[in-house]
């Protein structure tokens, strides 16, 4: 048996476990390879994670290592992980906007950046990408908070507002959009279906379900989505090549590119029963997370799908073309509306995008994982 503390935190509507590289490193070299500790820590290679702390969804089922950063400028370096619940695997070539949400608070909480006013700025790197993100936590009075009143769509709790800046999302114009066209054709089999394949926050590829076979029409929840999975992943595969992500011989990973289907905005009722206008939001999305439907959107693929209104000619851009500012944008998810603020430069190019978040710490705990399921996870 070995031990690994770690704080259990919620940002947005994700939940992830968090731990400081200072207690990770030494576990690293003394007991193996990260993969096998996490995975045994979160009990994954079961379905319900019931001997492990997670929680069963890809929601409830993510991580990060945290340290300070030795970079100018940067606070904070985070590598995120993803941790699988049926299999013993890991992925890891992604990020994570609630989970960064998480740990500008835990930042902020745990010492390792100073509270710098009402607001204090912690400036985190992703290793995963190299993404540049700014966590914006509020420290009213100067002081470290651990309760507050900010709500989002997803998340009935309240917790301390965080604005999350990702900047410069796409890293340069010319990466903003892979294959260099607006909308691409996907045809895993004989039906094309169109898409528009953009890299910003993450690798994303967002389909028009209009005439096609999926049967979806922006106002589902998640239940509702689950017959278009299989297709939705077939399509997720065509991306992946066609983004150059991956070749038809790599293994099959379901991390990048995100997948969903972007629609008009209609009238829809959330999954918490309320009542939303399509006069109220710009577009709907609907996406996958790790082969399910997402209960809102990742912020990975709000930035992706914000990064994309930002260029002429897209899905997005098309489907939201009667918005009145091109510096917002408001998506419609399956848990309620996410306003999205979209930064440009003179010339029009996306330099930012921020959401309005909240994040709170749950617990502090010290983890006790088994021998036999590490011995196992070695063996798998």
């Amino acid at each position: 048996m070995y031990t690994i503390r770690g704080t259990w935190m919620r940002g947005g509507t994700s939940k992830c476990w968090l731990f400081n590289a200072v207690d990770i490193d030494p576990l690293v070299s003394s007991v193996g390879d990260l993969d096998t500790i996490l995975t045994s820590a979160f009990g994954s290679g079961d379905p319900r994670q019931l001997d492990g702390i997670g929680g069963g969804s890809s929601t409830t089922s993510k991580a990060a290592i945290v340290r300070r950063s030795n970079q100018q400028g940067i606070d904070i370096d985070y590598l995120f992980a993803q941790v699988a619940i049926a299999e013993r695997t890991v992925e890891w070539g992604s990020n994570c906007g609630n989970c960064a949400t998480a740990i500008g608070l835990y930042a902020v909480q745990a010492g390792l950046v100073p509270v710098q006013g009402d607001t204090t700025r912690v400036r985190m790197r992703n290793e995963n990408t190299g993404a540049v993100l700014v966590a914006e936590v509020a420290t009213a009075g100067g002081r470290v908070p651990y309760d507050g009143d900010a709500t989002v769509p997803g998340a009935t709790a309240p917790g301390v507002p965080v604005g999350l800046t990702f900047e410069n999302p796409a890293g340069s114009p010319a990466h903003l959009l892979p294959t260099g066209s607006p909308v691409d054709v996907l045809q895993p089999g004989r039906a094309p279906y169109r898409a528009t394949l953009v890299s910003a926050g993450a690798p994303a590829a967002l389909v028009d379900p209009r005439n096609t076979d999926l049967g979806l029409h922006g106002a589902e929840s998640p239940r509702d989505m689950t017959a278009a999975v299989p297709a939705l992943v077939s399509l997720r595969r065509e991306a992946a090549l066609q983004m150059g992500l991956s070749r038809p011989e790599d293994p099959i990973t379901h991390a990048i590119p995100k997948i969903g289907v972007a629609s008009p905005a209609v009238d829809y009722t959330t999954t918490s029963g309320d009542r939303i206008s399509a006069g109220d939001y710009d577009v709907s999305i609907r996406m996958l997370s790790m082969m399910a439907p997402h209960p809102a959107i990742g912020l990975t693929s709000a930035v992706a799908a914000a990064a994309a209104a930002s260029v002429q000619g897209t899905i997005i851009d098309r489907l939201t073309a009667h918005r009145i500012s091109r510096s917002s944008l408001r998506i419609g998810t399956a848990a309620g509306i996410i306003p999205v603020d979209i930064s440009t430069d003179d010339n029009g190019n996306l330099t930012g995008v921020t959401l309005h978040r909240a994040a709170r710490r749950i617990a502090t705990a010290e983890l006790f994982v088994s021998p036999l399921v590490r011995e196992l996870a070695h063996s798998a």
